[in-house]
């Protein structure tokens, strides 16, 4: 296999700086955001909180789609937090409205202008569909409260087993009303899960909370992303040992700081953001580096090359990760930098044994591979030597229950593979033909079309889920597998 690919953008980038988006004081614009079922249910829980997007299908002649978001409108007791606040949360000035300026001079009037003041208390309740999307389940519970509105949660039959803990309990510290609707009945789904309903009238004031956020680093982020409207702003402290998938608060507060947010962590598991607008802003979106892995990791499969034009020479997505793990499982990765001065060329090329085939080798053992562990582990699995995976105990709660998943597919395609305490090891390699089942999880499905480049009528149960953030992936796997002369 010889191919160049060109994934989309980034989804956990795209449902930030949307969020954001409808923060801030005045229109902004996000370019190059990625379209997939997860950022659609974005957009779709954001309108519903009085947001409005615009879709540019050509950004200023440069072939680029883009969203131009109109904020929510924030008015009365729930106005934006401003330089003067004493953190007391009165603020019943419409004027102080800081975000009425921007859009007057931006000539839009934003929705839900006509609820300002009293009439605001009055507003209907509203409902949000999550769909599976952690992002949008866990990250708009906060902005909910922000808006002062009753608004009901809910989204698809297995979101309802994700865990929402942490991000609840946040928010009841806060003094937001979290009502659950559990079905006592139910001993499947926990009780802080979806369905919930959200409610504070007063908007949310801050301060300092403490939460155990071992279980989804979404859970700090989204509480993160709203602080800047808090009257106060947030502190914020994880209790427990670790957090998984550090690396996305990470990418939280340097968005943050980026749209001019006053974001820092002063000592290790606690993070501080201050109150204040965020301005208006325009944005481009960088590629979806966990996206990428799969066809990147497709040169190993088949000992082939697989080359990438625009990698960030410094991000803080996930997905910068596999510069290092495809070297560790045998491939061979270079950087080529491009005219830009921030992005390179990558390519990978997988290593070959003394008869010409494909030969994948492994570290032995992989730690806190965190949503990058689906594509890792169909690498673990063509090796001949055993890896054990480590510290991805989260993934119990991700899509599917990840491990159990990923030891189930394993073991159907031939494979000696077993659960362990934070993790699973592969002890032998797939070998057999099957179909791989998708649990409804987008990153099964790239799991077994991995396998499927190294093992001959492995089939993939359900390839569309990939929809939820890649939709066009079937089609630009195939035009991969096919070697397609141009761009993927």
């Amino acid at each position: 296999m010889h191919a160049e690919v060109n994934v989309p953008a980034s989804k956990s980038l795209t449902n930030r700086y949307l969020l954001l988006a409808a923060l801030a004081e005045g229109p902004s614009t996000v370019i190059n955001p990625l379209e997939s079922r997860d950022t659609e249910l974005m957009l779709r829980a954001l309108q519903q909180l009085g947001a409005v997007s615009e879709r540019v299908p050509d950004w200023q002649g440069t072939g680029e789609h883009a969203y131009r978001i109109t904020p929510i409108p924030f008015s009365g007791s729930r106005r934006r937090p401003g330089p003067g606040d004493s953190g007391s949360g009165s603020g019943s000035d419409p004027e102080a409205d800081a975000g009425t300026e921007a859009w007057a001079e931006a000539g839009v009037e934003p929705r839900g202008a006509e609820a300002r003041g009293a009439e605001a208390e009055t507003e209907e309740r509203v409902a949000v569909d999550c769909g599976l999307a952690g992002t949008v389940m866990r990250f708009l519970p906060a902005v909910a409260a922000l808006t002062g509105r009753t608004v009901d949660f809910d989204g698809d039959p297995e979101a309802r087993v994700r865990p929402m803990g942490a991000v609840l309990e946040g928010l009841r510290a806060l003094d937001v009303a979290v009502t659950g609707h559990r079905d006592d009945a139910d001993d499947e789904r926990p009780a802080d899960s979806l369905p919930f309903t959200i409610s504070s009238p007063a908007g949310v004031s801050g301060g300092e909370i403490a939460i155990d956020a071992s279980a989804s680093s979404q859970f700090v982020s989204g509480l993160l992303l709203a602080a800047p409207l808090m009257r106060q702003g947030l502190t914020l402290r994880h209790t427990g040992e670790t957090v998984p998938s550090s690396e996305h608060i990470e990418m939280t507060m340097e968005v943050l700081r980026d749209l001019g947010v006053s974001a820092a962590s002063p000592e290790p598991w606690v993070w501080q953001v201050s109150p204040g607008g965020i301005a208006p802003f325009t944005v481009r979106v960088e590629p979806d580096l966990s996206n990428a892995g799969p066809f990147l990791a497709a040169a190993l499969a088949t000992g082939g090359r697989v080359s990438m034009r625009g990698w960030p020479q410094s991000s803080t997505q996930i997905g910068r990760r596999w510069t290092q793990l495809l070297e560790q499982f045998g491939g061979n990765v270079q950087t080529t930098p491009e005219p830009s001065g921030s992005t390179c060329t990558l390519t990978v090329r997988g290593g070959v044994d003394e008869f010409g085939k494909p030969a994948v080798s492994t570290p032995g053992t992989v730690t806190g591979t965190a949503e990058l562990t689906p594509t890792v582990a169909a690498l673990a699995a063509l090796a001949a030597e055993p890896t054990t995976f480590r510290e991805i105990q989260h993934l119990r709660g991700h899509e599917t229950d990840r491990i159990a998943a990923l030891v189930a597919e394993l073991q159907r395609l031939g494979a000696r593979a077993e659960e362990t305490e934070d993790g699973f090891t592969i002890l032998a390699p797939a070998r057999s033909a099957a179909t791989v089942r998708t649990y409804a999880d987008h990153r099964m499905a790239t799991f077994g079309a991995i396998i499927g480049l190294a093992i001959p009528e492995v089939r993939v149960e359900d390839i569309t889920c990939t929809s939820k953030t890649m939709p066009a992936f079937p089609e630009l796997w195939h035009a991969m597998v096919e070697g397609s002369p141009r761009p993927l």
